[in-house]
């Protein structure tokens, strides 16, 4: 219990660091006002231009993959083939990166007023199923390529992750990676429904 413990705790605040906020402050913007109001890579990237948001891209991805190594390493690094997580490691590691996500959806350190978590979840699926994450960045850059959007490529890499995913890891895992999604899948329909009501 000890292990799950800390893995949820330190996967919430570290999901809870509001980067692209900082990020774009820096800059004298507030995303969370501009755009689509999301303080994520894309509005700070529209509002900012590339450069700007890469920092935001890095470290959203970066709290994903610090969260999910935090459960693994408390757990006792526990690994099958491919480096995939397994065993004993694979409650707290998920657990992880499900509060990280929730922590940069609704970040205690930014007024409960976070983004969708898309970056999150792949910076933890860099550390549950590093081959999967690497066939998905390859479905990206090969469809951006091939359609000329990245926005496309990015969408089909995503959603593309739990069947890479069952290349490598048994199928219970890929429905462990199937609920990360339901919680992105949460947030947008909050935002959605926010953006009605507003």
């Amino acid at each position: 219990m000890v292990d799950v413990l800390v893995s949820v705790i330190a996967g919430y605040l570290l999901g809870s660091v509001p980067v692209a906020v900082l990020v774009a402050r820096a800059h004298g913007v507030d995303p969370r006002d501009v755009g689509d109001r999301n303080p994520g890579y894309w509005n700070v990237k529209e509002q900012l231009g590339r450069r700007a948001a890469v920092p935001v891209f890095a470290g959203d991805t970066l709290k994903g993959a610090l969260a999910a190594l935090c459960g693994l390493v408390v757990s006792g690094f526990h690994t099958a083939g491919f480096a995939t997580v397994a065993g004993a490691s694979v409650v707290p590691v998920y657990l992880a990166v499900a509060a990280a996500m929730a922590g940069h959806a609704w970040p205690v350190f930014a007024s409960f007023r976070g983004g969708r978590s898309v970056l999150t979840f792949a910076g933890g699926v860099a550390v549950i199923c590093p081959p999967a994450i690497v066939l998905a960045v390859a479905v990206l850059v090969v469809t951006a390529w091939a359609l000329r959007s990245f926005a496309v490529g990015a969408r089909l890499a995503v959603f593309g992750v739990p069947v890479l995913q069952l290349l490598f890891a048994p199928v219970e895992l890929v429905a462990a990676t199937g609920g990360l999604m339901c919680l992105i899948g949460l947030r947008f329909g909050q935002a959605a429904l926010f953006a009605r009501h507003r």
